[in-house]
């Protein structure tokens, strides 16, 4: 995304900002994204759901490694990266790379259990309330740019309640690889 920015440079300023201190904090975001928020969400999503389509065994003790690391995650983001009044990270009134890149993280809890992924996003108000001002700020792309996840979460479920006997592992594999 940093380069896009620098390759088009008539990307609005609030994506990656010309001010070399906002600057500075959009990469502390996005340095700390992945450590924390990207392994907790992956962690989880992998050994929770998708493991089973991508010919790997479910882990439950590595799913709740990560559901432990997740939660922690967003409890982080309400209380570090959401402060202030703006409706995006960092106290900003518009989003900036950073909120996308967090924000595409967290939407990969689309393809769990709906109770489970209430369970987890639920207690995080500040969080939910960010997710769809970005969703908003960002249409129709953003829900272009997640159809595939779409379709692979509705593929899941059908694939869970046993109404799909003609999919198979291996198309469920060809969805997840299509577009990522």
């Amino acid at each position: 995304m940093i380069y896009l920015a620098y390759v088009f440079p008539g990307v609005a300023d609030h994506w990656y900002p010309a001010d070399l201190s906002k600057r500075a904090k959009i990469h502390s975001v996005l340095d700390w994204h992945h450590s924390n928020l990207r392994h907790g969400a992956a962690t989880y999503v992998l050994n929770s759901t998708l493991g089973p389509a991508l010919g790997r065994p479910l882990n439950p003790k590595a799913a709740a490694e990560g559901e432990k690391i997740l939660s922690e995650s967003l409890a982080k983001i309400e209380s570090v990266w959401l402060k202030g009044n703006g409706r995006f990270l960092l106290g900003s009134l518009q989003p900036s790379i950073a909120d996308l890149s967090l924000v595409c993280e967290i939407m990969q809890l689309e393809v769990v259990n709906e109770k489970d992924r209430d369970r987890i996003l639920g207690p995080h108000k500040k969080v939910l309330k960010w997710i769809n001002d970005t969703k908003n700020a960002t249409r129709p792309h953003f829900d272009e740019v997640h159809s595939v996840l779409f379709k692979v979460k509705e593929k899941l479920k059908r694939l869970q309640s046993g109404g799909a006997k003609d999919e198979t592992q291996s198309t469920l594999k060809s969805a997840l690889h299509s577009k990522m």
